[in-house]
This record gives C-alpha cells, sequence and structure tokens, in this order.
C-alpha cells in the first residue's frame, strides 16, 4: 500500500518561510496529480496549491505570489514552500497524490502540524 510521508512542518515566525516535503513511499507511475490541502479545527479542508502532469502549478488566493510548489517525478516527491508567513497559514497541512485518468484512486499523507506565532 503506498503511503505519503510528509515533513517539514512545526512553529515558525510570521514573515518567515515554510518549506514542506512530501514523498511517496513506492514510485508512482502515470500521470500523477500532486496538491497540498490544509485544514483547521471547525473548518473543511482546503486546497493550497497542485501541480499537474504537465507541471501546471495553481494556488489559492490566499498564499498566491508567496507559495511555489514543485515536484520531482522520477522520486514521487512534491514540495511546498510558503514565504511571508502570516498567523492565518496556521494549519495542518497534508498532501494528496491521484492518478489522472483514475482519480479514485488516490493517496493522503498522515498529515503535518504548521503553526506560525506573531
Amino acid at each position: 500500500q503506498v503511503q505519503l510521508v510528509e515533513s517539514g512542518g512545526g512553529l515558525v515566525q510570521a514573515g518567515g518561510s515554510l518549506n514542506l516535503s512530501c514523498a511517496a513511499t513506492e514510485q508512482l507511475f502515470g500521470k500523477i496529480i500532486m496538491a497540498w490541502y490544509r485544514q483547521t479545527p471547525g473548518k473543511e479542508r482546503e486546497l493550497v496549491a497542485s501541480v499537474s502532469t504537465d507541471d501546471d502549478r495553481d494556488y489559492t488566493t490566499s498564499v498566491r505570489g508567496r507559495s511555489t510548489i514543485s515536484r520531482d517525478n522520477s522520486k514521487s516527491t512534491m514540495l511546498l514552500r510558503i514565504d511571508k508567513l502570516v498567523p492565518e497559514d496556521t494549519a495542518v497541512y497534508y498532501c494528496k497524490m491521484w492518478r489522472k485518468y483514475q482519480p479514485s484512486i488516490y493517496y493522503w499523507g498522515q498529515g503535518t502540524q504548521v503553526t506560525v506565532s506573531s
């Protein structure tokens, strides 16, 4: 069973930067879409950024312009960098990967807590 392993969360000061990584425990072949989500207590999980199989990138409005998502297909890994952090970025961040033509086949990471202190 494929698992996604996240790393890089923790406590960060406002104005700082965050680097999260996500790696699949097995190489994923084919067209795989990768994305980062985040969730705060009492709220639905929110899509933060995604990168398509053609390396097209999309960001939610709140992080656009200060965030970069990237992928390494050879290693089935994904990175997320967010600069100029604000307390509102505090959340549990989850990575997700799924097959473009079989979206019912998807994988979630376990989540990593990010806390931005003001």
